[in-house]
């Protein structure tokens, strides 16, 4: 699930930003109205949830709330803040939120309220992804492929998430370990390279075709690479004739966004999600 926390309180948002990454969902962080107000433009119907606090510099979250209904922004909202007066609750709820927590809170009886929120809303609570022959479930954290059971690490149960969920984006690093580790490497460590090899050596089984592969060259730039996941996931239309799932270039850019920096107007700006898959050698893991 793809989440937007709006959130000016850095320590609360890299609690939600770690507690929902554990959870697997997708976790995109916002400071202010202005950054929430970007990331909706960017992200739009890609979102399944915002959690929104009110009490934000420079606009009240309220107004943002309201924009959002006005411009037919259909997702839950789940208000969190500190304002526990009742009028507070009544005009929160009347502006469009789906539901209204007072700080502080238990990070368990949000989880609960969101997934309450998805049943009320009949967004479906999702199980299990598939790609493929490839299964994932999302329960058990239990990989399976052409029938056999693939034990994952944590990190790469999360990281295969990730790809699984995402299989048409190009994801950069800054994304990936912002979502993976939280930014407990720096980001020019090759943590990413290494464990894209880990997960290659678990999900390309033998005698099964290679269902994560680098190509290189192409016509693709010198520094690019990309990754094919044959197949398609389940409920989407394949983008390609031969059913073959492809992210697209996948580079390095020279420069990444701060975690926390907006997109700029329009979806055209969002950051540029890539990552090249290398080891400090040069050469494809």
């Amino acid at each position: 699930m793809q989440v937007l926390v709006v959130e000016d309180d850095p320590r609360i948002a890299l609690f939600l930003e770690r507690g929902l990454g554990a959870e697997g969902h997708v976790v995109t962080v916002a400071a202010s109205a202005e950054d929430g107000r970007r990331w909706l433009a960017a992200l739009g119907s890609q979102l399944d949830l915002v959690r929104l606090d009110l009490g934000l510099p420079g606009e009240d979250g309220t107004e943002l709330l309201r924009s959002m209904r006005a411009g037919g922004f259909a997702a839950p909202i789940i208000i969190v803040t500190a304002r526990d007066a009742v009028r507070d609750k009544v005009t929160g709820l009347d502006a469009g939120a789906n539901d209204y927590i007072t700080k502080p809170f238990a990070f368990d009886e949000l989880l609960a309220r969101i997934r309450a929120v998805r049943r009320s809303t009949g967004q479906p609570a999702q199980t299990e992804l598939v790609v493929g022959d490839l299964r994932l479930d999302l329960l058990t954290k239990v990989a399976q492929r052409g029938g056999r059971r693939i034990e994952l690490a944590p990190r790469e149960w999360v990281m295969l998430e990730l790809f699984m969920r995402h299989p048409h984006q190009v994801l950069s690093r800054t994304q990936i370990l912002s979502n993976v580790w939280h930014y407990s490497f720096e980001p020019g460590s090759n943590v990413v390279d290494v464990y894209v090899g880990y997960l290659r050596r678990k999900i390309n089984l033998p005698g099964l075709a290679p269902l994560i592969q680098t190509v290189r060259g192409g016509g693709l730039p010198a520094a690019a690479a990309f990754v094919r996941l044959n197949g398609r996931p389940r409920g989407r239309p394949s983008p390609h004739p031969s059913g073959t799932v492809r992210a697209a270039d996948l580079r390095v850019p020279g420069t990444d966004r701060d975690r926390r920096s907006p997109p700029g107007p329009g979806p055209a700006s969002l950051p540029s999600v890539s990552w090249r898959e290398e080891s400090p050698s040069g050469e494809g893991l």
